[in-house]
């Protein structure tokens, strides 16, 4: 009875181990073309948000009543390029000791350094053409 026992606490921990080792192995892709394609991803939002934080600046003087006409549309936009760094903040794909999901979030807040940064984050990516 005890050799039984043994074996099936062998048999547990031997399954914690391999539950463990599949957890740790999906915190980082370690695929290249993957970690590329989520840089791009987020670089695409990014430039998104910029763009629509652009047009809804400018509607908003031509319209002259000080409301803003693209709230809704920019905050979405926002939403979509945090969610998208996110990923990479899951990923370990930072740079230059920032934090990308923080840049991203004090960006869309109008941190005007940390938008700096987060462009410069895609322009050091290959993205430079998404944001800006």
């Amino acid at each position: 009875m005890r050799h039984s026992r043994g074996s099936a606490r062998t048999a547990v921990q031997a399954a914690a181990v391999v539950v463990v080792a599949v957890l740790m192995s999906g915190c980082s892709s370690g695929d290249p073309a993957q970690a590329k394609e989520w840089q791009g991803l987020y670089c695409a939002k990014l430039g998104a948000w910029e763009k629509a934080k652009r047009a809804s600046v400018a509607s908003t003087a031509a319209a002259g009543d000080g409301e803003d006409t693209g709230y809704d549309i920019v905050a979405s936009k926002g939403r979509a390029a945090i969610d998208a760094s996110k990923r990479l903040d899951r990923e370990g794909l930072n740079h230059g000791g920032t934090k990308i999901l923080d840049d991203t979030v004090n960006a869309i807040g109008g941190d005007a350094g940390a938008e700096g940064r987060a462009v410069s984050y895609c322009d050091s990516a290959g993205f430079e053409g998404s944001v800006g």
